[in-house]
């Protein structure tokens, strides 16, 4: 029972947060479909190659096998090829990289909520989905700041936070698997506050557009 409440958590939580970032970012999804196409050529990849590295151990190779086949790898890519088809003007400059990244990530959820030769297990089935998320959101926000604030007090901690984040991510996933639950949850707690701080950030500006609109409708009535 408790294997598929776990599966029915990794099958949900990302289309469910993509839905929630939606609604407070006011994102349009003229451009999702390119997302999810893309996700699911990803998906189709991953099934006919397998991970890319195979550990030897629980010690380097085990980190470094969770970073690129399992927890940071598969959300840096979709934020790299979202911020390079802007750079190159496919998407608008205003594309949100989150949302993009979010619905890119749902046929992977789905991918490891059904594919049987993924070990059921809280780290596989809900701490990556989770990691997932406030990898999106925490990096996508740095970058944000980057492009609204082009000065080099704010370009230089910004890049290094969102090179970093993969990082403790995928530190705090393979602290888990390997037992080592304080330094889990310190990692993981490092690697949530980008993400808390940008749902903070967004919800603010989500009110403040309410607020401007509400006062437009109304000196337009009145």
């Amino acid at each position: 029972m408790v294997q598929y409440v776990m599966s029915v958590f990794c099958l949900l939580w990302v289309p469910v947060f993509y839905f929630f970032r939606r609604s407070i970012s006011g994102w349009k999804t003229g451009m999702g479909w390119w997302a999810l196409l893309l996700g699911c050529a990803a998906v189709l990849v991953r099934y006919m190659t397998g991970p890319l590295v195979t550990p030897a151990g629980f010690g380097l190779s085990c980190w470094l096998g969770g970073f690129i086949d399992t927890v940071s790898l598969p959300v840096i890519v979709p934020i790299a090829v979202c911020v390079l088809l802007i750079a190159l003007r496919r998407f608008p400059s205003d594309m949100d990289i989150g949302c993009f990244t979010l619905l890119w990530l749902v046929p992977l959820t789905f991918y490891y909520s059904v594919y049987r030769s993924l070990p059921y297990s809280p780290v596989m089935l809900v701490l990556v989905p989770l990691l997932w998320t406030v990898q999106t959101l925490g990096i996508s926000f740095f970058i944000g700041c980057i492009l609204k604030r082009r000065r080099w007090y704010v370009i230089i901690p910004s890049a290094l936070a969102a090179l970093l984040l993969p990082l403790t991510a995928a530190t705090s996933w393979w602290a888990f698997y390997v037992q080592q639950t304080r330094i889990g949850c310190l990692f993981l707690f490092l690697t949530l506050m980008p993400a808390v701080i940008s749902v903070i950030v967004e919800w603010g500006t989500a009110k403040n557009r309410e607020q401007v609109t509400d006062q437009v409708v109304k000196n337009g009535i009145f």
